[in-house]
């Protein structure tokens, strides 16, 4: 909480020694460190959309049958410093997630995404998206034109939202849901059994796939509880008629017992990182 306390205004704000730190702030030195290195990360993040330098990497996903095949792709959007170095996502994205930014990252996600398939016509490809960007009037342009080729990238073209995201504006994903059906679009459930919360909700979704949250694939097959757990997720996904993904398959061992308990397709570690070659 204090943490969220301080980065706001920094966020709001070029340099640190504009920001009016708390009491509390000023007499904790870690916390000021914190601050700092956020404003830090932002600001390289910012620098890097300015400048254009946002590149895809690709994970393959893999059917879980006798003759395990690349099911489609999913694109991870990329940003690199001035010398070419990537910035981890993981420390910016929990910044940006529900801020202008990170729209502006689900627009340069989207648009890289459409060119991709508009080069490479057997390409398939998922893309994660907050639906805080549904109702973004850039993101839907970008969206629109690129649905208007001739080449019917729609049918191509996977969107991955998160549990937590799709549930907490659940109306307006249904609705964008419903309105990108006759286009071909198919939709992931990312993070499936995170929270339960979207069980509730599940039968109004029009979801294609889910991905089994991480947490409960990686090492299953030395944990009762998750195998327990993970078959159930399954069994509700095929119940509601959408093909089950594992995330986060790091061994094979548990890519076995995954495809035993009736997953239908594979992603992690085991078949390689994030690429930028396809």
């Amino acid at each position: 909480m204090l943490r969220r306390s301080v980065w706001s205004p920094v966020m709001e704000n070029a340099t640190l020694n504009q920001v009016e730190f708390d009491e509390q702030a000023l007499a904790d030195p870690l916390l000021y460190a914190m601050a700092s290195r956020d404003a830090d990360v932002m600001n390289l993040v910012r620098d890097a959309l300015a400048a254009g330098r946002a590149r895809l990497a690709f994970h393959p996903i893999i059917t879980a049958d006798d003759a395990p095949r690349i099911a489609f792709h999913e694109g991870l959007v990329r940003l690199m410093d001035e010398a070419g170095r990537v910035i981890p996502a993981a420390h910016f994205m929990p910044l940006i997630e529900e801020t202008e930014m990170g729209r502006l990252v689900d627009c340069v996600t989207l648009d890289l995404a459409l060119r991709f398939l508009r080069q490479t016509p057997d390409l398939r490809l998922s893309v994660n998206l907050s639906a805080r960007s549904i109702g973004d009037g850039e993101w839907r342009r970008i969206l629109d034109r690129g649905l208007l080729d001739r080449a019917n990238l729609g049918d191509r073209l996977i969107f991955e939202i998160s549990e937590s995201s799709a549930t907490l504006l659940h109306e307006n994903v249904i609705r964008f849901m419903a309105e990108m059906q006759p286009k071909g679009v198919a939709f992931a459930l990312d993070g499936f059994g995170a929270g339960l919360t979207a069980f509730r909700h599940l039968k109004d979704f029009f979801f294609d796939l889910v991905k089994i949250d991480k947490s409960f694939v990686k090492g299953i097959s030395q944990d009762p509880d998750n195998q327990v757990l993970a078959e159930a997720l399954i069994t509700v996904a095929h119940q509601f008629e959408m093909f089950a993904i594992a995330d986060g398959v790091e061994s094979e061992a548990d890519a076995a017992f995954l495809r035993g308990i009736g997953a239908d397709c594979l992603q992690g570690y085991l078949y390689g990182v994030p690429k930028f070659e396809i």
